[in-house]
């Protein structure tokens, strides 16, 4: 589930032409498969920082991302890809590493059967990147949002595309810079077997992404400060571009479907189209204009199927799909809590039994509901109220047990004779303590450390 397709792939869909919306119905639908050919596919995102200074790091220069990419490529055998001359992104058997607008690392997970194999992933991946970055001088970090850094601070990334993401943000919303400079996320990627099994996953992912907001908050500080927030990313999504964000009312209607998602994602104003190496400018304009031949960036011109899975990659709600479901609820966090995260969703949606408790957990909530403890939960952590006279700490115990329970159904053993339950031990202290991450951080700020953000660095970079 590589965020990047195979150069077959990606030829195919530049060739093939849509000349109607039903074809974008089929290629969503496309994504339909067995339980047994199921994959997990982890995304998660790092702050890079100069050591001696706490500083992001630069694009170019002996202590930047290119340098990191050069050393990679060099000892790891990485292939790099190119834009505009520039290196943007390194591939390898499946697995990418991109960068964010701000110079975020982020490792796009190859598609894996089980969550032993893809920690096994992130796992040398981070060894791999803590060797090469280190002889640079340079240090990564897991969090929500950067704890001490301003937008000024950030280094733009040579990628077209961010370029006009950068201009368009500030005409919908107050924090779309923020999002693309100063937060990083981990995200995991699942399959789904039918149109009712998809649905059903979805409504699920939807209505318990606050609770993921809770179980991996991780972003307290802004400009070197206590912000008024456990995730202050979360928080940033909520006035980032509320055309492509948030909640989706429809997912939990009963007609839900791959056409309703479809009409849903053809009402999202563009931002580029990518011909011949180039992002054009289509920011604001509509993709059914495009189906139509009538695209003000393009006249004449009808859209591919790449250009229908470029659309919907700019589609930034808490759950997304393409021919699989991305879950995004989650801040950045610790080495520990990015194995954690696909184990979570993983025992909740790939199990039968667990997928029916999950929708009973939910039962009965509404759009409201979701919305109230998205809004609520960048604050409250698992002292959210939950429907039915609950809390999110409530809701958050119900839902390891489920996951736990889908985990071991699973029977994935690893070398040592585990299961993949353990993964979810992380959260479950947390859960038991009632305490988040952010809010352990936030008592180390005003004890430990002395209101000292360094310290962060010190203690809980990679």
């Amino acid at each position: 589930m590589s965020t990047m397709l195979d150069n077959e792939e990606g030829r195919k869909l530049s060739s093939t032409c849509v000349e109607n919306r039903d074809e974008l119905v089929a290629y969503l639908e496309s994504g339909c498969k067995p339980a047994d050919k199921w994959v997990i596919g982890t995304e998660h995102e790092k702050f890079g920082f100069d050591i001696k200074t706490r500083q992001p790091i630069p694009y170019d220069g002996p202590a930047g991302v290119k340098a990191i990419f050069d050393g990679l490529i060099t000892k790891y055998d990485w292939e790099p890809v190119l834009e505009n001359g520039k290196m943007i992104a390194l591939y390898q058997d499946g697995q990418a590493i991109s960068l964010e607008p701000g110079g975020q690392f982020e490792l796009s997970g190859a598609p894996l059967p089980t969550v032993h194999k893809t920690c096994g992933e992130v796992n040398t991946h981070l060894d791999q990147v803590k060797d090469i970055a280190g002889q640079l001088g340079i240090g990564f970090i897991g969090m929500g949002f950067h704890p001490t850094a301003s937008r000024a601070d950030f280094d733009t990334m040579p990628k077209d595309r961010y370029g006009i993401m950068t201009a368009y943000m500030p005409k919908k919303g107050t924090m779309g810079l923020d999002m693309m400079y100063r937060t990083c996320t981990v995200q995991v990627n699942l399959d789904f077997g039918s149109e009712q099994d998809m649905a059903r996953k979805f409504r699920v992912g939807m209505a318990l992404q606050p609770l993921a907001t809770a179980l991996f908050a991780n972003s307290p500080f802004k400009d070197g400060l206590l912000s008024d927030f456990i995730s202050l990313r979360a928080n940033v999504w909520t006035d980032t571009d509320n055309e492509r964000c948030g909640t989706l009312p429809f997912v939990f209607d009963d007609g839900f479907g791959f056409e309703q998602y479809a009409d849903y994602a053809l009402d999202v104003p563009m931002y580029f189209v990518y011909r011949d190496g180039k992002y054009i400018d289509a920011s604001g304009q509509s993709f059914r204009d495009f189906l139509a031949g009538k695209l003000p960036a393009l006249p004449g011109e009808k859209p591919t199927l790449k250009d229908w899975d470029n659309h919907l990659t700019t589609i930034f709600t808490e759950v997304r799909m393409k021919k699989y479901m991305e879950m995004r609820g989650a801040d950045g966090g610790p080495w520990r809590r990015i194995c954690a995260l696909p184990a979570f969703w993983v025992g909740l949606l790939y199990d039968g039994a667990s997928l029916d408790a999950a929708m009973d957990l939910i039962r009965g909530w509404t759009v409201e509901d979701v919305d109230n403890m998205r809004f609520a939960v960048t604050r409250e952590g698992f002292r959210t109220a939950a429907p039915g006279g609950r809390t999110l700490q409530d809701i958050a115990q119900s839902a390891l047990e489920i996951s736990r329970a889908g985990l071991k159904a699973r029977g994935n053993i690893d070398t040592w004779g585990n299961d993949e339950t353990h993964f979810l031990d992380t959260l479950q202290r947390s859960v038991d303590a009632g305490v988040t991450h952010a809010e352990e951080l936030v008592h180390l700020y005003k004890g430990a450390w002395a209101g000292n953000l360094d310290r962060v660095f010190d203690e809980f970079a990679y």
